[in-house]
C-alpha cells in the first residue's frame, strides 16, 4: 500500500505545548499557569450583540472578506489606536482567528525556497505556517541580555539573498517583550534596505505596560505599509479567544491573493462572531482598559514573588506571560516543568516549545485570577527551595 501521508506534513511537529496539558487532565488539583487564555468572560454587551443578531436571524453567510460595518469599525480602531489607516474595501479582511491570518498571509506570500525569518522565542505556528506554505524558516535566537527584542544587527546577520519576509512577533507570546518606536525604526532601515516584506502579529497590541507609551504598530512607520501585513484580532484583548476572529491589513495587491485562499479554504468568519465584534471594536475601550489594568496588576505581582524568591525574570511588558530562567537548577526546560507537574501539580510551559533558544526558560502565564497566582507560585517557590537544598 502507497504511503498516504504527505513527508512535508509528517516532518512538522505537533505543539510542544499541549503536552502537559494532556498530562494535567489525567491530575487532581492541578492548577495552571500554562494557557494563553484570558480568565475574563467575554464582556455582556459583546454577548448580547452576538446573541442579538442570532435572535434577528442573521445566520447567513457574510461577503468573504467579512461585514463591512465590522472592517470599517475596525479602520476607525486602527486609526484612532495606533494611527494606521487602511481602505477597509481593498485591504482589510476578517479571518478565523489570527492564525488564519498567518497562515494564508505566508501561503500568499511565499514561494518554494523562500525565507522566513522567524524571531524565536515566539509563538508555536510561525515556522510550522512557513513549512506548510513551502518556505524555509530561518530562527533569530534573541537573547535575553536584550530583552528579548529583535536588533538591527541580528536582523541584517540572517538575511541571505532568499530572505523575503520577516515575522514580527511584538508584543511577544512567550516572553512578554515589547518593541518600542526607536527598536522598530531601527528594523524598517533593513527591511527597506533588503528589500523584505513585514508579518506583524500584533494580536497582544493592547497589553501593554510601559508607563505613559502605548504600542506602536511597524505600519505606521514611513515607508512600510506597503511592506506589512498586519494582522489582529478579538481573542487577547476582548477575551473572545472561543468566537474565533481575527484580522488582516495588507497593500491591496496582497490581500487579494489571501482573500482567494480564504474563499476556497474558509468561505468567511462566522457570522454571530462578526456581528459581536462590531460592538466589541465600537464600544469596548472601556473593557480594554480594566482588563489591561487587571493584568498589569497580575504581572507586577509575579514580578514581585520572583523577586523574593531569587528567581531571575527580566521585566516583562508585554502580553500577559513572564520567562523565568530555570538554568541555575542544572536541568533542561522540560525536565524542570515535567517534576514540577508531577510534584507539585503546577502547569508551566518549557521554553523549548517555543524554539531551541528557550531553553533554560519557562513561559508562565498570568491570565489567571490572583489566588491562582499565589497558591501556583506558593508551590514554585516550595519547588526551588527543595532544588537548592
Amino acid at each position: 500500500m502507497r504511503n498516504p501521508l504527505s513527508e512535508r506534513i509528517v516532518g512538522v511537529p505537533f505543539s510542544g505545548i499541549r503536552k502537559f496539558f494532556d498530562i494535567a487532565a489525567e491530575m487532581d488539583d492541578v492548577i495552571s499557569l500554562g494557557v494563553g487564555e484570558p480568565d475574563f468572560d467575554t464582556p455582556w454587551h459583546i454577548r448580547d450583540e452576538g446573541i442579538y443578531s442570532l435572535e434577528k436571524g442573521k445566520t447567513a453567510y457574510t461577503s468573504n472578506a467579512g461585514l463591512k460595518e465590522l472592517k470599517a469599525e475596525i479602520g476607525k480602531y486602527l486609526e484612532r489606536r495606533f494611527q494606521v489607516s487602511y481602505d477597509y474595501d481593498t485591504e482589510m479582511m476578517i479571518t478565523v482567528g489570527g492564525s488564519e491570518a498567518i497562515d494564508i498571509a505566508m501561503r500568499a506570500m511565499l514561494d518554494p525556497g523562500d525565507e522566513v525569518l522567524v524571531p524565536q522565542p515566539s509563538y508555536v505556528s510561525y515556522m510550522p505556517c512557513a513549512v506548510l506554505a513551502n518556505g524555509k524558516p530561518v530562527a533569530i535566537n534573541l537573547k535575553e541580555e536584550n530583552e528579548f527584542r529583535l536588533t538591527a544587527q541580528e536582523l541584517e546577520d540572517a538575511i541571505t539573498p532568499k530572505t523575503k519576509l520577516l515575522v514580527l512577533p511584538f508584543p511577544n507570546n512567550p516572553t512578554g517583550a515589547v518593541m518600542e518606536r526607536e527598536d522598530l525604526e531601527a528594523i524598517a532601515e533593513v527591511v527597506e534596505k533588503y528589500d523584505l516584506f513585514v508579518l506583524s502579529d500584533e494580536i497582544y497590541a493592547e497589553l501593554t505596560y510601559l508607563e505613559g507609551k502605548s504600542h506602536v504598530t511597524i505600519a505606521s512607520l514611513p515607508g512600510m505599509r506597503e511592506r506589512t501585513v498586519l494582522i489582529n484580532g478579538f481573542s487577547k484583548a476582548y477575551a473572545m479567544t472561543g468566537w474565533r476572529l481575527g484580522y488582516a491589513c495588507a497593500p491591496k495587491v496582497i490581500l487579494e491573493q489571501m482573500l482567494k485562499i480564504h474563499q476556497y479554504a474558509i468561505m468567511c468568519a462566522p457570522t454571530t462572531s462578526q456581528y459581536a465584534a462590531v460592538e466589541a471594536v465600537r464600544n469596548g475601550d472601556a473593557d480594554v482598559a480594566g482588563m489591561r489594568e487587571e493584568y498589569n496588576g497580575r504581572r507586577r505581582y509575579l514580578m514581585h514573588r520572583f523577586g523574593e524568591m531569587g528567581l531571575k525574570c527580566f521585566e516583562p511588558f508585554g502580553a500577559f506571560y513572564a520567562f523565568p530562567c530555570i538554568q541555575e537548577f542544572g536541568m533542561t526546560s522540560e525536565e524542570f516543568a515535567t517534576r514540577m507537574l508531577q510534584e507539585e501539580k503546577v502547569v508551566v510551559v518549557p521554553g523549548t516549545a517555543f524554539g531551541d533558544c528557550g531553553e533554560g526558560f519557562l513561559r508562565i502565564s498570568y491570565a489567571y485570577s490572583l489566588d491562582s497566582l499565589k497558591e501556583a507560585l506558593d508551590r514554585l517557590e516550595s519547588f526551588i527551595q527543595k532544588l537548592r537544598c
